[in-house]
């Protein structure tokens, strides 16, 4: 296994360590640890059920680990988590968004939520718009939105407090192939200036986005280093994935 602790002793913009979550009997995840130094994007990678959105849930704040702490920018989500998230956006699978509101009027809303200061607020609700090219929609409804679409004023949401740290999870999950292309291009921007942590159990979005690769299965770290250390010997990525998640290995 290759181990990676990011650029060269950079401070933890993102840190796992030890997280353990148990349901009862079940291990969602167990003894995962790693660290994402300022700057760096990183795919987080397994099969789907491995722990990927168990261990991001956690990372946020939005679950208690049983064992393990984690922290965003230095702030321990279990005991600074209001800190911790003023430097952080997350972006659920999925994450709710009301349909019958237009991304304008949902940017205001979560300004609002936010407590933006009025004089920020609608620079702020300009820049994210045109970060994520969303000007020829901001006037329609969500719910008539494309997925595509509807995964950009997500994204703008998530970026209108200017978070130093992104937390994706499947942003291109159920996209066509050029609304995949439309978000990949988002993020590959976003990383210019941000700390990600994108999960995916998609192999492309490795070679298209990633600095480096955190791969899971069954709940524990299976790898931790860069692309060409996953294409070990020049074998492709999607035999290293089957050796690296088979049960039992």
């Amino acid at each position: 296994m290759a181990k990676g602790s990011g650029r060269g002793g950079d401070a933890a913009m993102i840190e796992a360590d030890g997280l353990t979550k148990y349901y009862g009997p079940f291990i969602a995840i167990e003894d995962v640890s790693f660290r994402v130094p300022r700057g760096e994007v990183v795919a987080f990678l397994g099969p789907n059920g491995a722990g990927k959105s168990t261990t991001m849930k956690i990372l946020t704040g939005y679950l208690a680990p049983s064992a393990g702490r984690a922290r965003i920018a230095g702030f321990d989500m279990a005991t600074d988590r209001l800190a911790g998230a003023e430097r952080l956006g997350y972006l659920p699978e999925n994450g709710p968004l009301y349909p019958d509101m237009t991304p304008r009027g949902l940017l205001e809303f979560f300004a609002d939520a936010r407590g933006l200061p009025k004089e920020k607020k609608e620079a702020r609700i300009e820049a994210v718009v045109k970060q994520c090219e969303l000007g020829s929609v901001i006037g329609k409804a969500i719910g008539k939105l494309s997925k595509g679409y509807r995964q950009r004023v997500g994204m703008a949401q998530v970026l209108l407090h200017e978070p130093d740290v992104l937390i994706l999870d499947e942003p291109t999950s159920g996209l066509d192939p050029n609304q995949i292309r439309e978000v990949r291009e988002t993020i590959r921007r976003l990383g210019e200036s941000k700390t990600i942590l994108l999960s995916t159990h998609i192999l492309q979005e490795v070679e298209a986005l990633a600095d480096r690769v955190i791969l899971i299965s069954e709940g524990r770290l299976k790898f931790d280093g860069t692309p060409a250390e996953l294409r070990r010997e020049g074998r492709p990525l999607d035999e290293r994935f089957h050796e690296l998640t088979r049960s039992g290995k």
